[in-house]
């Protein structure tokens, strides 16, 4: 008989890859994951899973001390993280998408590995409905300008794969994304809605400051308290978790089509 070379031991160093594991009902063959990956799946606590860096600051020890087959990672990186990983001399699938497409790729590349290629379609599948049902809705309706940030010190605007996600959501993405801005150009474009989802913060960010220091006070969007936090993994994780961050962005621009805000989403408060 054909001996099984299916992966049985995984160590995850990004949430994507985690919540790409537990789609594909393979969660049991996470060893270790990063405090990340449980933020974000919350599932893949306990169960004897190791806590390690990620694949900005991976450790080889703490790798190889998980005793993986496989190590799976996504970005970002770090040029040292990815020695260390290298290092821990582990089979290793990097990921580095930049679209949506490249979520989706991403996705049927673990499946295939993992030997679940059909639950990696059926992923795929219902990432691609909701967003083609999304853009089907706003089609032909008025499109707001959209400033949307992935960081705010310095200022960076989102990651290609949102810009996607705020056209689909009846927007449009203000700039180049993944670019650095400054905030005189920002408000120089004066985005009539402004979001801010920025990386390891949660749903922690600022509104009423960044506004208030940037001297965003007069910009359409700060003037109409059309300015709103977006949980980090919504928008950050190029998973399946970025249906959150598609519906969120519908509510915010569309709320007359889309009037549920999900949870977590916080507007700015009256000045």
């Amino acid at each position: 008989m054909p001996q099984d070379l299916t992966p049985r031991r995984v160590v995850c160093l990004q949430p994507s890859a985690t919540v790409t594991m537990a789609g594909l009902g393979l969660l049991d063959r996470v060893v270790a994951c990063t405090k990340w990956c449980v933020d974000v799946c919350p599932e893949a606590a306990g169960n004897g899973r190791m806590v390690v860096q990620d694949s900005w600051s991976a450790q080889a020890e703490e790798i190889r001390a998980a005793r993986p087959d496989l190590v799976v990672a996504s970005v970002p990186y770090r040029a040292e993280a990815l020695e260390e990983i290298l290092r821990a001399g582990v089979p290793f699938l990097a990921f580095a998408p930049r679209t949506l497409q490249d979520v989706c790729r991403d996705i049927a590349a673990l499946a295939g590995v993992m030997g679940a290629a059909e639950n990696g379609r059926r992923m795929i599948d219902d990432l691609e409905r909701e967003v083609a049902a999304v853009r089907a809705k706003t089609a032909g309706l008025t499109r707001p300008h959209v400033f949307c940030e992935e960081w705010g010190k310095p200022i960076i605007r989102s990651q290609r794969w949102v810009a996607e996600l705020v056209e689909a959501a009846g927007g449009e993405f203000l700039g180049e994304p993944g670019a650095k801005t400054e905030a005189a150009s920002v408000a120089a474009q004066d985005p009539e809605v402004i979001v801010a989802a920025w990386c390891g913060a949660g749903d922690r960010v600022p509104l009423e400051k960044i506004i208030r220091d940037r001297g965003w006070q007069q910009t359409s969007a700060a003037r109409n308290r059309r300015v709103f936090c977006i949980p980090d993994e919504y928008l950050n994780t190029p998973a399946t978790t970025l249906l959150m961050g598609l519906r969120a962005l519908a509510a915010i621009l569309h709320p007359e089509i889309f009037p549920k805000l999900p949870a977590r989403v916080r507007r700015m408060e009256a000045s």
